[in-house]
This record gives structure tokens, C-alpha cells and sequence, in this order.
């Protein structure tokens, strides 16, 4: 295999194999978009604040209950329960993710190993249908298994779009991986729609159905992926005493090490960091503050995240094309002073104002799977040949559902004001960093820093 990762290919063989990558980014979107963004967060809050409060029923309307939950002796919100759990996932990713993708680099089956982890990932995703009444711990720690699982099974899948695209194609194909993304979990989520509608009178059970319907639609569009993606061998690989996994840590050190040979790199990683932590909160809180804070019913919010999910897929093809011309640092920059504006008229919005919670829909959905993709595809551009996994594992541990900073500072600052509205202009800050950060990339030096290819349009 040569530099650009696709020289065995032929062009049809090529095409086969970028299908079949699309359709994990369709898999895992339906837990990503009905379960992680829009019901087990506001589901788990309700359920962990009736634990506070002393009592389960079905019927919480009127609920004002100040009660703390008690976790390992500290008092903690109820509101703010889930940010803490999605925090300290991240927390372990950043020691999990990175051998992970050490392993992974390592690895001549790289398609059997995003099965394992999407597979055990799901099986968690699935079992959130148990939670129920006021049992909050059960919900805690499936919450906090389905994101390691999930950010573990991201790793592998970021990692494969450098075997099947060539530097010039990545944009494209991560882009309509997004959009593909986008249609699944819409789809599904349009689905638990119309089940949160004829089951209006039993919410907290169509709630439960579609936490199980997510995780079986992730377990069985994994298939494809997995069957449809060629394994390979490794390569670069530095010989390394030991069996797979102290060899893997090795090279995880030597990594961690050698990142200082690509200052680049480094500084993209770390506006990725923050820039993402933003996006991810966002999306992650978006369903909590529609709910609590602007007063929305489920079947309300449910409606805004479809929005976003269709504009989504319109968004990520058209920024994909944007980049043909323009390039992708240059797309992901704009993108970003747009999620500026959006955080900035989230926290401006009034209560119940549903044509301005929509139209805020709207904005998130245009920039949303855009910004995300040509950030995978443009950081597939700055890793050294061979340690695709590796660096994408640590590029996992602020993705997706992964992110801390944004969490933790949104569940503080909940905790602290008892409200969602500060809470999301804190978020800013985030966004300002990252932005700061990703004005000093320099793409031409980092690429050829890298020893990779330049793409036609840098």
C-alpha cells in the first residue's frame, strides 16, 4: 500500500468499500441522535429527580424538588447528573481511547474490532429501556458504557477513511458519511416521533421503546461495515517488545512523545478540543433546555432535532462541495463564527417561543454535520502515515458524546445559578478558544510536517 492508503484499490472495489464505511455513521447516528442528544438526557433527569425527591410515579408534572442526589458522598443536581456522567466518561476515554487506537493501528482486522465495539456499545444502549421509576444508577452506568463503547468504535471507523479514500477524496466521502448519518438517525428519530405521539397517555414507556429501538438499529447496521470493509495489514508499524497490547502502549508513549515533532497537529488537536467540547455540549444540552428551561414538551423537542437531523444532511453535502473550492480549514472557520450566533440566540430565546426554537434548529442543522466532517476529514490530513487509529483516538476523546470541559462547565454553572440560560452562554468561551487556536494553523505545513501528500486545495 502506498502513501495515499488506497493504491490496492480499483476504482469500483473503492466506491464498494466507501458504501459500505457510509453506513456506520448510519448506524451509530440513530444512538447518537434519538438516545444521547435527544431522550436519555431529559429521560435521566426526570428519573434522577424523582430519586431526590423521595418518590417515583409517572407523573411529575409540578416537580420542585431541591433535594440533591447523593453520589460517593457529594451532593449533586439532579439537572446536572447527566454533564457529570458524560464528563467523566471523557475522563476515562482519555485513558482508554489512545490504546485503543494503539491496538487498532496494530490490528489486521479493523473491521471486526469496530464490530466488537459497536456491538457492546449497542447491547448498552439497548438495556437503557430497564431504566425506570426513580432507579437512576442503572442509567448512570449504561450512559457511561455507551459512550466509551461508542467513542472506542469511532476510532476504528475515523481510522478506515484513510484506507479507503485518497487525500484529495476525504472530504467528500466523510462528508456524505455525515449526510448519511443524518437521514438514519432522522429517520429513526421520526420513527419514535410518531410512537411518542400515539403513546402520549405513557410517555416514560415510548421513551423506553425508543432507547431500545436505537440500540438494535446501531447492533444490526453495523453489519455492513463490518462485512463489507476489507481487512489489512498494519503499516509503519514500529516493533515493539512484548504482545500486542504492551506493544501498543509503547507505541502509544512514543506518540504522545513524538507529538511535538508536529506542532501543527498538535495546535489543531487542541482547537478541536475546544471548538468540539462547544459543538458537543450543545447538542448534548439542547434537548435539556428545550424542556427545562424553555418549557417545550418532548414530542416539541423531538420535532426541533428532526429539523436539525434533514437541514443536517443538506448542510454537510453543501459544505462538502464548499470545500472542493475553498477548502476545508477555511469552511470549518466560518462554520464557527456561525455556532458563535447560535449559542448567542439559543440563550436569548424566550420561553415557549416555538418559531424561534425552530429556526434555531435550523442554524444548528446547517453547520452541524459540516463543521464535523471536514474537521475528521482535514485531521486525517495531519497524521503521520500508520498511526491513523492512535491520533484519532485522541481526536475521540473530545468527540461526539465524548467532551468534558463543555459538560462540566455547563453542569456547574446549572448547579451554581440554578438555571440552563447562563449555563449556555458560558459556552462561548469554548467556541472563542477554539477559533483562537485554529487561526495559527498553518495547513500546508502541517500536512507536509505530516510527510503526507497536499491535497489539490489546501
Amino acid at each position: 500500500m502506498t502513501a495515499t492508503g488506497v493504491a490496492d484499490l480499483g476504482p469500483l472495489r473503492r466506491a464498494r468499500e466507501q458504501k459500505a464505511w457510509y453506513w456506520y455513521d448510519w448506524a451509530n447516528s440513530a444512538y447518537v441522535t434519538t438516545t444521547a442528544a435527544v431522550l436519555f438526557a431529559p429521560y435521566l433527569t426526570s428519573v434522577a429527580e424523582k430519586a431526590a425527591c423521595g418518590f417515583a410515579t409517572d407523573d411529575d408534572e409540578g416537580l420542585k424538588c431541591t433535594t440533591d442526589l447523593h453520589v460517593l458522598g457529594l451532593g449533586v443536581s439532579a439537572g446536572s447528573l447527566v454533564f457529570y456522567i458524560v464528563t467523566a466518561a471523557t475522563i476515562l476515554s482519555a485513558f482508554v481511547l489512545p490504546v485503543v487506537g494503539a491496538v487498532a493501528d496494530r490490528s489486521s482486522h479493523k473491521p471486526r474490532l469496530l464490530g466488537g465495539f459497536a456491538w457492546t456499545g449497542s447491547a448498552m444502549a439497548m438495556a437503557m429501556f430497564l431504566v425506570a421509576g426513580s432507579h437512576w444508577q442503572l442509567g448512570a452506568v449504561l450512559l457511561l458504557l455507551a459512550t466509551l463503547f461508542l467513542g472506542a468504535s469511532l476510532v476504528v471507523y475515523d481510522a478506515l477513511l484513510v484506507e479507503i479514500a485518497d487525500p484529495d477524496d476525504r472530504d467528500r466521502v466523510s462528508s456524505r458519511g455525515w449526510a448519511l448519518g443524518y437521514l438514519g438517525g432522522g429517520l429513526l428519530l421520526a420513527l419514535n416521533f410518531g410512537l411518542l405521539t400515539v403513546l402520549s397517555d405513557h410517555t416514560e414507556l415510548a421513551v423506553r421503546i425508543s432507547l431500545l429501538s436505537a440500540g438494535v438499529w446501531w447492533a444490526v447496521f453495523t453489519i455492513i461495515p463490518v462485512r463489507g470493509i476489507r481487512s489489512r495489514p498494519p503499516v509503519n508499524v514500529v516493533t515493539e517488545p512484548g504482545g500486542l497490547l504492551q506493544a501498543s502502549f509503547g507505541q502509544l508513549w512514543r506518540t504522545l512523545k513524538d507529538l511535538r515533532r508536529y506542532p501543527v497537529t498538535l495546535t489543531f488537536l487542541l482547537a478541536y478540543l475546544f471548538y468540539n467540547d462547544g459543538i458537543q455540549t450543545v447538542i448534548y444540552a439542547a434537548s435539556v433546555y428545550g424542556e427545562k428551561q424553555l418549557g417545550f414538551e418532548k414530542s416539541t423537542v423531538l420535532l426541533a432535532f428532526l429539523v436539525v437531523q434533514f437541514v443536517g444532511i443538506l448542510g454537510a453535502l453543501w459544505f462538502g462541495r464548499v470545500a472542493r473550492g475553498r477548502g476545508a480549514y477555511r469552511v470549518i472557520l466560518g462554520g464557527l463564527f456561525v455556532w458563535l450566533l447560535v449559542v448567542v440566540a439559543g440563550w436569548l430565546t424566550p420561553d415557549d417561543n416555538l418559531p424561534l426554537f425552530l429556526l434555531l434548529a435550523v442554524g444548528i442543522g446547517i453547520v452541524l454535520g459540516g463543521t464535523q466532517a471536514l474537521s475528521r476529514s482535514f485531521f486525517s490530513q495531519l497524521i503521520p502515515r500508520g498511526r491513523e487509529a492512535e491520533y484519532f483516538s485522541l481526536y475521540q476523546a473530545c468527540e461526539r458524546g465524548t467532551s468534558w470541559i463543555g459538560t462540566l462547565i455547563f453542569g456547574l454553572v446549572h448547579q451554581w445559578t440554578d438555571s440552563y440560560r447562563p449555563a449556555l452562554l458560558a459556552l462561548v468561551v469554548l467556541f472563542v478558544v477554539g477559533i483562537g487556536l485554529l487561526m495559527r494553523v498553518d495547513p500546508r505545513r502541517g500536512i507536509a510536517e505530516a510527510g503526507n501528500p497536499l491535497p489539490r486545495v489546501v
